[in-house]
């Protein structure tokens, strides 16, 4: 698979809800910087955030804008439309850089304005 095959199918997955596929595009050491959820350091640790995405959200939808890619590297910004688990909508724009290497990704960090996701980090979900 290809750097833009890998990008195309992590957005697919992710907005289908398919995190079986999601994860599988990640390298075992996968080390993420992740604005909401901090440093992130292998691959069961990723594993084990899906849990909150699956019932902190109930629609999330992430629409890649522009995708730059450049050797083992990519940029891609998007457009996140989402509802909490109680239905309040999340809009945010986003920036993803991802390292891939040996047709994985290796290394990704999101940056974004935290305050549209109020609602999801604010929810009580206990």
């Amino acid at each position: 698979m290809n750097i833009q095959d890998i990008i195309t199918k992590y957005y697919d997955s992710a907005n289908a809800g398919d995190w079986n596929t999601w994860l599988s595009l990640f390298a075992d050491n996968i080390v993420m910087d992740e604005q909401l959820a901090g440093h992130l350091e292998g691959i069961e640790t990723l594993r084990g955030a899906i849990g909150g995405l699956e019932s902190g959200y109930s629609r999330f939808q992430n629409q890649p804008r522009n995708i730059v890619i450049d050797g083992k590297e990519a940029c891609v910004v998007s457009h996140i439309s989402a509802a909490n688990a109680s239905g309040i909508p999340i809009e945010a724009n986003v920036a993803n850089y991802f390292r891939i290497e040996n047709g994985k990704i290796t290394y990704m960090a999101n940056f974004h304005d935290t305050r549209p996701f109020d609602p999801f980090v604010n929810q009580n979900l206990g």
